[in-house]
């Protein structure tokens, strides 16, 4: 049995066939928690579809299929969906101790702690847009000119659209990562944010119009967000800011004084 990949150390050689060997197996291992998390996700597939069933109307919490394998189809792409989200720690902990020996052990402690903020904030956005956002624009689509319709909802099409909802407000919460990484890189600076903070909620305003959603309440529900992540994410900056910076300044200080 092939023992798991060994994480090298920051700055220990490896030969470019025992790299591409580690990252077959990072992939491989990736996959596997995959495949694990969809069979999991499978096995509950009742409950999943009786959860994403919720927000629609009460007499359309059964959507209806069109084909002989649709229904089939139907659940198994609701059980990857569910089963990348079951994965996601695996794949980014194979993915985070494939790049880590790139990095020095300091700037390993701040991406890590970058990447677990980040899981955090995905988490709340796709809490979030269940809780709010996908009610909300199911209701508006829903009931839109519903006198000059019958309308039936395809569970193929209703899931995708719920997962995309999900998944574009989980991108939304991301918002103070991207922000964030920016300043530590000295691309922006906390006092150039706060001083264009305007422009800052127009390019706001521009994303959230062109993330999915066909209709203005899923946009508004996600404008609204965004907008105040973004504003949260000024004020983070010049917390963070001081930090990063004056740390780098006392490492160098101390630096100098030794003989």
């Amino acid at each position: 049995m092939k023992r798991l990949p060994r994480r090298l150390r920051p700055g220990e050689e490896a030969t470019l066939v025992e790299h591409l060997d580690e990252l077959r197996t990072r992939v491989v291992i990736a996959l596997a928690a995959l495949v694990v998390g969809t069979a999991v996700a499978y096995v509950f597939r009742g409950h999943l579809l009786h959860w994403l069933n919720q927000p629609l109307p009460a007499d359309k919490r059964k959507p209806v299929t069109f084909g002989v394998a649709e229904p089939f189809m139907t659940s198994l792409m609701v059980s990857l969906y569910a089963g990348f989200l079951l994965a996601l720690p695996v794949i980014f902990w194979q993915a985070w101790s494939f790049l880590a020996p790139a990095f020095v052990e300091h700037t390993q402690r701040v991406i890590a702690g970058f990447v677990g903020f980040a899981c955090a904030l995905l988490l709340g956005g796709i809490v979030f847009g269940y809780f709010v956002v996908l009610p909300a624009a199911v209701h508006f689509l829903t009931s839109y000119d519903e006198q000059h319709y019958t309308i039936l909802i395809r569970a193929r099409d209703y899931y995708s659209f719920a997962a995309l909802a999900m998944v574009a407000v989980g991108v939304v919460f991301e918002v103070p990562i991207f922000v964030l990484a920016l300043v530590r890189l000295r691309v922006f600076t906390a006092a150039k944010l706060r001083r264009n903070w305007r422009t800052g909620v127009v390019v706001m305003a521009a994303i959230a119009v062109a993330l999915p959603g066909v209709d203005p309440v899923t946009t508004t529900l996600e404008m609204i967000p965004l907008i105040a992540l973004y504003l949260l994410s000024v004020v983070l900056a010049g917390v963070f800011e001081k930090r990063w910076w004056g740390s780098e300044v006392g490492v160098r200080r101390a630096g100098a004084e030794v003989p």
